[in-house]
């Protein structure tokens, strides 16, 4: 038994830029329904960053328009095949519930007029809910946020709009 627990080590991790595991801190992971996306908050580049990693290729995902200059992003939630991405980020100084979606390659802001706090979003498998955490009314409370029936949904290959995947 101590034979496996030696070969489990710490050394035997890939460390570098490239690899999933850095010398830095990477917290907050989150994976796609599918299994084959990880989406986690690192601070590879000295601030807080959202990073996609495909598990497949094992290698980083560009996401081009989704972590902003001096902007803090956390709490990740991944749809089935990590096309949206529901995540918190700051605007002047207020965090807000944001979406982005690597198809288009934008981000938008999903909470622009909740006047309390937010944290903690849960986006739904196919990408039409986001589900999350706000104190506006004193309390903390659960808001559901339905993106509506045009929106683009993130299904399985040949999966059917109302089937179960």
């Amino acid at each position: 038994m101590a034979s496996v627990l030696v070969s489990c080590g710490y050394s035997d991790i890939p460390i570098g830029p490239t690899s999933l595991n850095s010398r830095y801190t990477e917290q907050q992971p989150a994976l796609s329904g599918n299994g084959r996306f990880l989406a986690f908050v690192s601070n590879r580049k000295g601030s807080h960053q959202l990073l996609m990693y495909d598990l497949e290729q094992q290698q980083f995902i560009k996401t081009p328009g989704l972590n902003r200059p001096e902007t803090i992003t956390e709490s990740p939630s991944l749809s089935y095949t990590g096309r949206y991405t529901a995540y918190i980020t700051t605007d002047q100084g207020r965090p807000i519930v944001a979406l982005y979606d690597r198809a288009t390659q934008q981000s938008q802001t999903l909470t622009p007029i909740y006047r309390g706090w937010v944290k903690n979003p849960s986006i739904s498998p196919d990408g039409r809910y986001v589900v999350f955490e706000t104190a506006s009314r004193g309390q903390w409370d659960i808001e559901v946020l339905d993106r509506g029936p045009n929106v683009e949904l993130d299904l399985p290959n040949g999966a059917a709009v109302g089937a179960s995947p």
